[in-house]
């Protein structure tokens, strides 16, 4: 396990009628920092990231609904679902202040959208690695629909583990950056021991279900150039995520061009999850731009 952790506390709060789990670093007086993760994450997924903070801050990290120790929904699971939850998030923890906001991936997709909803309510935005998907056509939306419901008569499942080591060992194949402490760290948020020693994921598999709703980059930009507060994209010189968007650093320029004040950073020897390969660096990224 990684040697001196800073210490973490974990509440229930009730969002929008879910049970949600919150972790938290850091006292309560100090400045708060909403850190919002990733698909198939968790809040302390952020315990790297804010090791290496160097000031005082109060983190605020949940897990989004049908994650890590949140509750599950039967009804499965709608994007815009998480920009209500983090409304609610905010009614929660910061209700009179515009609040700064970093999130991953999922989570960064999120707070970018949320900050040319209510911008308002957004102070500054950091999204690690996350910048829009794959543009969609209309076109494409009766398979997406078709896809969806063929999806729905064999729901996805989780295969399980030989134990928690066995998590570890996965994590580590999927980003051999990873050191063994942090990804022993990780598999004990991931997933969970069962009696007989085996371990399962925590996350709900209904996740794995395809989305039947056509993602419209000219909807997003719509949003986007709402947007009030200065943002901050981060990507990682690694990652897959500029061929997985298909339209190369270009493209990247030019959703970013969408956004009123927008500025780039890449942090260089990083993959995806950049927050856990270059901890250090990131804070050293976003920390003097959330000020």
């Amino acid at each position: 396990m990684p040697e001196a952790l800073k210490p973490s506390s974990s509440q229930i709060v009730l969002i929008r009628d879910l049970a949600y789990h919150v972790r938290t670093w850091g006292e309560a007086d100090a400045p708060k920092l909403f850190m919002l993760h990733g698909w198939m994450d968790v809040g302390a997924s952020f315990q790297f990231l804010v090791e290496a903070l160097q000031r005082d801050w109060h983190v605020i990290a949940p897990d989004w609904r049908g994650f890590g120790k949140s509750a599950w929904c039967a009804d499965g699971y709608w994007f815009a679902d998480y920009i209500a939850d983090l409304e609610a998030i905010l009614d929660a923890f910061a209700p009179h202040e515009a609040a700064r906001l970093v999130g991953h991936s999922l989570g960064g997709n999120v707070v970018t959208l949320y900050a040319g909803i209510r911008p308002e309510r957004v102070a500054k935005v950091v999204s690690l690695d996350g910048f829009g998907i794959p543009a969609e056509d209309a076109s494409g939306a009766p398979g997406k629909y078709a896809k969806w419901l063929d999806a729905l008569r064999d729901p996805p499942a989780f295969a399980p583990y030989a134990s928690l080591a066995a998590v570890a060992d996965r994590l580590q194949k999927s980003n051999p950056r990873l050191s063994r402490d942090k990804a022993q760290f990780l598999a004990s948020h991931w997933a969970e021991a069962l009696p007989d020693g085996s371990a399962r994921l925590v996350s709900d598999p209904r996740h794995k279900l395809p989305f039947p709703i056509v993602y419209r980059i000219e909807e997003v930009r719509a949003i986007w150039a709402r947007v009030a507060a200065p943002v901050l994209w981060v990507g990682a010189s690694d990652s897959f995520v500029l061929k997985w968007l298909g339209d190369g650093e270009r493209g990247l320029r030019e959703r970013m061009s969408a956004l009123p004040d927008c500025r780039l950073v890449t942090i260089p020897d990083a993959g995806h999850m950049l927050h856990h390969d270059q901890p250090a660096a990131v804070a050293a990224a976003i920390e003097p731009f959330l000020g």
